[in-house]
């Protein structure tokens, strides 16, 4: 079993649960499996990256309604919108490192772990939502994530800073919100999806950190300043402006100076 071409044939694959169980069982054998950093893969004939099923319906992301937590469906209806996200988020990690050549080992193992996290959200998220009725693919869904990815997709640095550190990121100052808003509806499926945040929450800051650490290590190869260049791949890929309230403790402990929280937060 090689890695790499085990992470290209998970992302072909289309149905959720395998998808998650494929990377699931890579993951637990993150010991022993073998890389092949200089392998040269290719997608299959006529497969379209990434495999999804084919509910949820994807819609433009300005197409998305708002989602209330003030009512069951509501609620329904975000965590569901956090499960598309965390399963993109699993196509995500392992199109880094399949697509990728010629990084050091150690860059492959910490994809490998973020996708395996990854399939955990996931499969927490769409425990509980079947377990209050409801199941993933029954609501539309958007392709934010995976839009960047194809941005992206023959820039290795430009997928660093603007996937973990930028979209992901942005993640990090968004949960406590969504948290705050759950516990005050008190209901007992908003709590129980409050403790499944924290554990997301605290997960996706060492995935952040791994995108700074990656960001910073090709920066250093290429002798790119990574807080200019920063600046100018947000600007150039048009990525998303941060939006507030930003989340200063885990950004800090995720590996943002000081100097590049402070031009987040003047980008608000």
């Amino acid at each position: 079993m090689e890695l790499r071409q085990c992470a290209l044939q998970a992302l072909c694959v289309a149905d959720a649960e395998e998808k998650s169980a494929l990377t699931l069982a890579m993951y637990a054998q993150r010991a022993t499996i073998s890389i092949a950093p200089g392998a040269q893969l290719q997608v299959p004939e006529g497969i379209s990256l990434p495999g999804h099923p084919a509910r949820p319906e994807l819609k433009v992301h300005t197409a998305m309604g708002r989602r209330s937590p003030a009512t069951a469906e509501g609620r329904a209806i975000l965590l569901h919108a956090i499960a598309h996200i965390e399963f993109n988020a699993i196509n995500l990690a392992l199109d880094a490192i399949w697509r990728y050549e010629g990084m050091p080992e150690a860059f492959y193992q910490d994809w490998l772990q973020v996708a395996g996290e990854e399939a955990k959200h996931f499969r927490l998220l769409r425990a509980h939502l079947r377990k209050w009725g409801h199941d993933y693919g029954d609501y539309p869904a958007h392709q934010g994530l995976w839009t960047m990815c194809e941005k992206t997709a023959d820039d290795i640095v430009a997928r660093m800073a603007l996937v973990p550190r930028t979209l992901e990121a942005r993640g990090l100052d968004a949960t406590p919100q969504i948290q705050a808003k759950l516990q005050q509806t008190a209901a007992p499926d908003a709590l129980e999806a409050v403790a499944i945040l924290d554990i997301i929450l605290r997960e996706e800051v060492g995935h952040v950190a791994i995108g700074n650490h990656w960001y910073r290590f090709l920066c250093a190869q290429r002798d790119l300043d990574p807080e200019q260049h920063y600046s100018w791949l947000v600007s150039h890929y048009e990525a998303p402006r941060p939006r507030p309230p930003i989340n200063l403790p885990a950004r800090r402990q995720a590996g943002f100076s000081q100097s590049e929280l402070d031009w987040l937060q003047g980008q608000l």
